[in-house]
């Protein structure tokens, strides 16, 4: 019968202990929603006009700056109306601030446009609203005839348009080697 009592009673502290513990748990860190090998098509008209996919996706809705984060990385394809993609960025790390419109994409950034010129950098912004794209980072273009490096940089969505602030080298590459 002691036995019993006291079964009982450790089991009743045990679970008092395990409720305290989720009490003091801070529910609002942990994401609203949770998305393993995320993929999803965006279309304008029946027009597609980008896939974006990442092996993980962590939505945080409770905050008062909704977010979305891509902790494992995130691959973008644009395809403006096509079948084939006209372009892509790819990252180790990116967030989406719904608020704000505001993309930022963190590690081995590396995005080409519809021309084939590539950029690459270790962080760059996308703001929607103002459909502008920034660093002040160091950033590396190449494209078929040259590279151009330096510091800070700002572009249109379509990288068409593209400004680098403190050009630090401009390297012709040429053929006849």
């Amino acid at each position: 019968m002691w036995i019993l009592v006291l079964a009982i009673t450790a089991g009743s502290f045990a679970c008092q202990k395990k409720i305290e513990t989720i009490r003091d748990a801070d529910i609002l860190t942990l994401p609203s929603l949770t998305v393993r090998d995320f993929e999803t098509v965006y279309t304008d008209s029946g027009k597609l006009q980008l896939i974006l996919s990442a092996p993980l996706m962590e939505s945080y809705n409770n905050n008062e700056e909704p977010y979305s984060e891509f902790r494992s990385g995130i691959n973008v394809f644009f395809h403006d109306g096509h079948r084939n993609p006209v372009g892509s960025v790819k990252a180790k790390y990116a967030k989406y601030t719904e608020n704000k419109t505001l993309w930022e994409l963190k590690d081995s950034v590396i995005a080409v446009n519809e021309s084939g010129d590539r950029l690459e950098t270790e962080l760059l912004y996308w703001d929607q609203k103002k459909e502008l794209i920034y660093t002040d980072r160091f950033v590396k273009i190449t494209n078929e005839d040259q590279i151009v490096q330096g510091f800070g940089f700002e572009s249109d969505p379509r990288l068409t348009r593209r400004k680098i602030k403190n050009v630090s080298a401009t390297i012709y590459v040429s053929d006849n080697q």
